[in-house]
């Protein structure tokens, strides 16, 4: 019986260092701890077989109490009987204390086996408990320096944009100016343009021997102004070529360009002045 209930022992160890074992693994590989749950739920099998034990035993125990009972009627009916019945009474009597010895060790057993298994287990559940706690105090810290870097990376960005939208304001002023200029230029060779003309118109009058020549002049200068105009045409539809695709990049975000997304006030004022600036483009 010692060398049955060793060997039971060291099952027990066995199973447990097993049971610990896949438990790590399956902590360092997957983070869960499947093999514990069902190490548990064998465990749970294992108690309530021990309490079907201990049913048995309480039936035993009734069965025994009945079977004494019966005796002593048995005793009291059949007086004569005793001595021809006092060998099997004693039969009866050893296989009985064979029972009760054999019951109470298994009881014995089963309860070490038991209160061995739950220590185990409870010292499992704190170690890794603990490695749980320690696990989510590092992500703890690792979220905090996330966060921070996160937070520093958005500083770093709306300055940037800060920037962008300050270039974008001064090439805006800039393209606004830039075309007024050259539309003041363009006045400015329209009037000439008049000027000559009535000058050109008196000087015919008064010297009709030049005038082939002054048709000429005339043809010649007639064939700059329509290439200075052509010229000034061409510039027009490059500085509009230029601020559609200026407006395409900034709306659309394109490189280096980016619209501000949080301050809704700020985006409404650039985008009324936007606005402004197409109607006036418009108008010239």
């Amino acid at each position: 019986m010692v060398g049955l209930a060793k060997d039971c022992l060291e099952k027990v160890w066995q199973f447990l260092s097993d049971v610990i074992t896949d438990t790590m693994q399956e902590l360092q590989t997957s983070g869960t701890f499947t093999d514990l749950l069902k190490s548990l739920s064998k465990e749970r099998e294992h108690k309530m077989h021990f309490y079907h034990i201990i049913a048995r035993e309480e039936k035993g125990r009734k069965e025994i109490k009945y079977l004494q009972k019966q005796l002593l009627n048995v005793k009291k009916e059949r007086q004569a009987e005793v001595q021809s019945r006092n060998e099997y009474i004693t039969h009866l009597k050893d296989q009985l204390q064979e029972l009760k010895a054999k019951t109470n060790m298994e009881n014995h057993y089963m309860k070490r086996n038991t209160e061995l298994q739950i220590s185990q287990t409870q010292k499992k559940c704190n170690k890794t408990e603990e490695l749980l706690l320690e696990e989510i105090e590092k992500l703890r810290l690792k979220t905090e320096e996330e966060n921070q870097i996160h937070m520093e990376i958005e500083i770093f960005l709306r300055k940037e944009q800060q920037k962008l939208e300050e270039k974008l304001e001064f090439w805006m002023e800039k393209f606004d100016k830039d075309t007024e200029m050259k539309q003041n230029e363009l006045n400015a060779l329209k009037s000439a343009k008049a000027s000559d003309l009535a000058h050109l118109q008196d000087l015919a009058k008064m010297i009709r021997e030049y005038e082939q020549i002054i048709i000429e002049d005339r043809i010649e200068k007639e064939n700059n102004r329509k290439h200075v105009e052509q010229s000034l045409l061409e510039l027009k539809s490059i500085i509009k070529l230029q601020a559609w695709w200026r407006g395409i990049i900034v709306r659309n975000e394109i490189g280096g360009f980016k619209l501000p997304k949080k301050d809704n006030d700020a985006s409404k004022g650039s985008k009324g002045k936007g606005k402004d600036k197409d109607k006036r483009r418009g108008k010239r």
